[in-house]
């Protein structure tokens, strides 16, 4: 390990050895005084270089995951002004957060507390399996620390809004930046291929779940609108997923158990067994889709006084499956009307039919992210054909069908 006064490295970076470094013909510099470019050769290997070739190199190697942190506590505490400075209003409604700058980087800090103590080598290894993943549709962990029962995990900051005050700003209920159905599609097949990385590809051997998948934390970035999911790694890092399989539970005030969860996007299974699973991630996954359609809420509860407890829930798995096989008329209503009737009809169907297969009860019966992906990329296509073949309404809708 490699060790300062403010940091302690996950990894041990490699460093050339001592034969290496005492060879006489290892390398030799040659610079000529007519020419630009400065010739590297190698006695040994024969090589030869120039110098655009060597700064080509560095354009790969700049977007490289650099490997995870072990902040200290006094690091934190200081760059959050003693955890006094405004919360951020980040992606996340269960967890505290602030914005700050962190050896010279804009960071977002989120407290969670942890299930289990866990020991800083411990946590030092599980950084360094996180470290292995690096995809453009996942927000960057740069580190964390430890102090008490709580975890302080630290996320690069990514300009933009979650996928919640894109659809349904409540300043200005009327109006969404994603008033184009392609947009919409395109989010979803990222969201798709993030969710994909996660369970398929991410720390190489490892399999991981999130554990934490809602609209809350998908950030949709400014210019262009593309996807970033938020708290990646954080159930490994806070032992919010039990890799031995025994239900988490954790104690109400009233000295009962509940679980701990969204309401809306929480799979039937979770509510049993308390244990997060990636068929639990598809769920929720499924939900977000519909979401994304209609403009809804996952779930939402109205004033009634003619029904118990003087308040009825709306939930959007219910109403999505009355709007299906009706030929597009039930579907219309559905969908947001922001968009205008703009959109391909058969291709939004689709769409509600695949987020219909992941919210199915039984948990086996739910489709793996993988083909999931490949049916959204491939409905993205066709939305592109779509918006290319004809010109988009721009005051006024060009639907007949009926409302």
């Amino acid at each position: 390990m490699c060790r300062s006064k403010k940091t302690t490295s996950v990894i041990e970076p490699s460093h050339r050895s001592k034969a290496y470094k005492s060879s006489p013909t290892s390398t030799l510099f040659t610079r000529s005084s007519n020419s630009t470019s400065t010739t590297i050769t190698s006695s040994s290997y024969g090589i030869s270089t120039s110098n655009s070739s060597v700064l080509s190199l560095k354009s790969p190697l700049s977007v490289l995951p650099e490997n995870p942190h072990i902040y200290e506590f006094s690091e934190i505490r200081t760059a959050t002004n003693n955890f006094l400075a405004k919360p951020f209003s980040s992606s996340s409604s269960s967890s505290t957060s602030w914005r700050c700058n962190l050896r010279g980087k804009d960071v977002v800090v989120f407290q969670r507390k942890m299930r289990r103590i866990i020991n800083t080598s411990e946590l030092s290894h599980r950084l360094s399996v996180i470290s292995r993943s690096h995809h453009s549709s996942l927000v960057k962990l740069l580190g964390a620390t430890l102090s008490s029962n709580y975890v302080f995990l630290v996320y690069e900051y990514v300009p933009g809004a979650n996928l919640v005050t894109c659809l349904r700003n409540p300043r200005n209920p009327d109006f969404t930046v994603l008033s184009r159905w392609v947009l919409r599609a395109q989010i979803a097949a990222d969201f798709a291929h993030g969710l994909e990385y996660i369970h398929h590809c991410s720390g190489l051997d490892s399999t991981f779940v999130h554990n934490h998948i809602q609209s809350t934390s998908i950030i949709v970035t400014e210019d262009p609108l593309r996807v970033r999911i938020c708290h990646f790694g954080t159930a490994e890092l806070c032992e919010a997923r039990d890799v031995t399989d025994r239900p988490i539970l954790s104690k109400s005030k009233s000295n009962g158990l509940k679980i701990e969860g969204t309401k809306g996007y929480m799979a039937p299974e979770l509510k049993v067994t308390g244990v997060s699973t990636q068929k639990s991630d598809v769920y929720a996954f499924g939900v977000v889709l519909l979401e994304l359609i209609s403009g809804k809420e996952a779930l939402k509860y109205d004033c009634d006084e003619s029904a118990a407890g003087g308040y009825r829930s709306a939930n959007i798995i219910d109403s999505a499956r009355e709007v299906v096989g009706g030929g597009g008329v039930g579907l219309r209503r559905w969908v947001d009307r922001r968009l205008k009737d703009s959109y391909p009809v058969e291709v939004a169907e689709k769409m509600v039919l695949v987020g219909l297969e992941c919210v199915k009860q039984d948990p086996e019966e739910r489709p793996d992210m993988g083909r999931v992906a490949g049916l959204m990329s491939k409905l993205y296509l066709e939305s592109m054909e779509w918006e290319q073949k004809i010109v988009l309404p721009v005051e006024f809708s060009v639907s007949m069908a009926p409302r």
